[in-house]
């Protein structure tokens, strides 16, 4: 089962559908639903600083670490099943969770 917080690396294809990239996502669906669902509810990240969203460095993160300062992009919310997730690489702080649904909450208001 994957946390609340948690970010996890997830197999993304490319357009042309001939290969895929490992891209990191946070976690943002509750434990609860975790634990009785197959799927996880994520939210984007990218190292792309152009890019609007909530800044995150290893700083904000409560254990694991970032390979460089990135973005959590509140905008981009996907549902996925558990079963692609290739591997979990950290967790951030509750602030900065506190600060993604609020974000969310900001774009569906």
């Amino acid at each position: 089962m994957f946390n609340q917080g948690e970010i996890v690396l997830i197999p993304v294809p490319f357009t042309d559908l001939s290969a895929t990239k490992r891209r990191p996502v946070l976690i943002i669906s509750n434990d609860n639903y975790n634990a009785h669902s197959q799927d996880i509810i994520v939210v984007a990240i990218t190292s792309n600083l152009t890019q609007t969203g909530i800044p995150i460095t290893n700083s904000d993160m409560v254990n694991g670490q970032l390979p460089k300062p990135s973005l959590v992009r509140g905008d981009k919310v996907y549902t996925l099943s558990q079963s692609i997730v290739v591997k979990s690489i950290g967790s951030v702080s509750k602030a900065i969770r506190e600060r993604v649904k609020i974000e969310i909450n900001r774009l569906i208001a």
